[in-house]
C-alpha cells in the first residue's frame, strides 16, 4: 500500500474529498456515517458483542466521530499506512483511540484481537494479488465469531466511476467488482455473509433513500458492503 503516497494527500484529502462527491449534493461526513451506521446494524443482525473496532486503513479519522457515536462502548484502533493522515486524525479528533502505522504484514496485533473489522474504500488502493493475502491477515487479528466489514467503491455505476477517475488520490486505484471481494473473502478464511449495494440517490433526492432499504440486491448503487464473519 503506497505510504508515501496517501502522506502527501493527507493535507489536502478532505477538500479533494468534498470536491470530488459534489454532485452527490453531500460532504464527507455523510459518507462516513452511513458506513459506520450500517456496520452497526450489521453487527446488531449477527447479534454480536463488539468490545473492540479496528478502523483498517483509517486515513485522517473521518470515521472517528461516528465510531464514537455507534459504538460508544467499543475500544477503537485507528491503523493506516500513512503516519501523516494518523497524525492528522490524532489532531483532528483527540481522544482515546489508538493509532498505529501499518509497515506491512504481520499486521502489530495479537490473534483474535478485534471483534469487528471496518475498512472503506482501502482495498482499490491495494494490488488485487494483495487482497487475499490481506485478508486472512485481517482474519488472523479478528476473535472466532467476529465481523469483517468493507466498504468499496461500484465499478457498475457510471458515477462512481468519473468521481474516481477525476480524483487526485484514486489516481492509481482499480475498482473491484462485490462478486470479486466476496470471492476473495471467501477465500482468504472467512465465511461470507450478505452484500448490501448502497447510495442510489443524491440528496437533491433523499426522500426516496428509504427505499434503499429494499434495494440493497440491486447492483447498482454507487458503493456496496461486503460482509464476513471469522
Amino acid at each position: 500500500m503506497p505510504d508515501a503516497e496517501f502522506d502527501g494527500f493527507a493535507d489536502a484529502y478532505h477538500d479533494q474529498h468534498s470536491a470530488n462527491i459534489r454532485l452527490s449534493g453531500e460532504g464527507p461526513e455523510y459518507f462516513s456515517e452511513y458506513k459506520i451506521a450500517d456496520a452497526k446494524t450489521i453487527c446488531d443482525r449477527h447479534r454480536a458483542t463488539i468490545g473492540k473496532v479496528l478502523d483498517f486503513g483509517s486515513g485522517i479519522g473521518n470515521s472517528i466521530p461516528w465510531l464514537r457515536k455507534y459504538f460508544s462502548e467499543a475500544e477503537v484502533t485507528c491503523a493506516d499506512v500513512s503516519e501523516r493522515s494518523l497524525e492528522m486524525a490524532k489532531r483532528r479528533y483527540p481522544g482515546s483511540e489508538r493509532f498505529c502505522a501499518i509497515a506491512g504484514r504481520p499486521l502489530p496485533f495479537e490473534d483474535a484481537t478485534f471483534d469487528l473489522v471496518f475498512t472503506a474504500c482501502v482495498f482499490h488502493h491495494i494490488e488485487h494479488a494483495q487482497h487475499i493475502p490481506w485478508l486472512m491477515e485481517l482474519r488472523r487479528v479478528t476473535r472466532p465469531g467476529g465481523l469483517l466489514v468493507v466498504f468499496e467503491h461500484n465499478p457498475w455505476n457510471p458515477l462512481t466511476v468519473h468521481a474516481v477517475n477525476t480524483c487526485p488520490f484514486d489516481a492509481n486505484a482499480r475498482l473491484i467488482s462485490s462478486r470479486k471481494l466476496r470471492a476473495s473473502i471467501r477465500a482468504s478464511g472467512w465465511r461470507p455473509q450478505e452484500t448490501w449495494h448502497r447510495i442510489f440517490f443524491p440528496r437533491s433526492l433523499k426522500m426516496f433513500r428509504p427505499l434503499e432499504a429494499f434495494m440493497r440486491a440491486i447492483p447498482i448503487g454507487a458503493q456496496y458492503c461486503v460482509i464476513g464473519a471469522r
